[in-house]
């Protein structure tokens, strides 16, 4: 199963699922490139760390989507390397239809809460802010709503009373580094089916 990792920032999750296939815990899913919106992200300095290809690619002139000329360009990249699965780890744009319809069935994408509770940015703190005694994590398909695709798989992360802010965030990096090569692993072997 060949992947192709999308994200934004210091790509921990892309080097979770990097450090998986590297130990032979991704079953038959191979990652075969990582792309990023962000020139200086941490992600791509992941990916070829682990010898595998790093892609920049503008999603210029917009700041919070992939639209445009820019989408057409990141369509037809992912497109010639023949990808199954397209994971967004951290990956900070809307993806909008053409793009959804060039990829059917085959985003998942990682989100910091227990969908469909505190969707959207800075999960982690909503829920913090909220109160909740137990967040989480969610790993679910992706379509034209923003975290509102079906659940795959969730893991459950407590909030202590002592917990701060940075400590919840911490608990919930370790729980995402567990959930999301583990998604990637059962899809590859057929635990997971996909969307018909």
């Amino acid at each position: 199963m060949k992947v192709i990792i999308l994200g934004s920032g210091t790509g921990s999750n892309a080097e979770a699922i990097l450090r998986a296939e590297r130990d032979g815990e991704l079953g038959q899913a191979a990652v075969r490139a990582v792309f990023s919106d962000n020139e200086s992200a941490g992600i791509l300095s992941h990916a070829t760390n682990y010898g595998k290809p790093a892609h920049f690619l503008s999603a210029a002139p917009y700041r919070t989507k992939l639209d445009g000329e820019a989408e057409n360009v990141w369509i037809n990249e992912i497109q010639a390397m023949e990808v199954d699965l397209l994971v967004l780890a951290g990956f900070m744009r809307v993806i909008k239809p053409p793009f959804l319809q060039a990829f059917d069935k085959q985003i998942i994408n990682l989100h910091p809460s227990l969908l469909p509770s505190f969707p959207g940015l800075n999960g982690i703190r909503q829920a913090f802010e909220y109160g909740v005694k137990i967040t989480g994590c969610t790993v679910h398909w992706v379509n034209e709503v923003v975290d509102g695709g079906a659940v795959i798989d969730q893991a459950l992360v407590r909030v202590e009373d002592d917990d701060d802010l940075q400590a919840l965030a911490s608990k919930m990096h370790h729980a995402e580094h567990l959930l999301l090569p583990s998604v990637i692993r059962r899809l590859s072997v057929g635990d997971i089916q996909f969307p018909q």
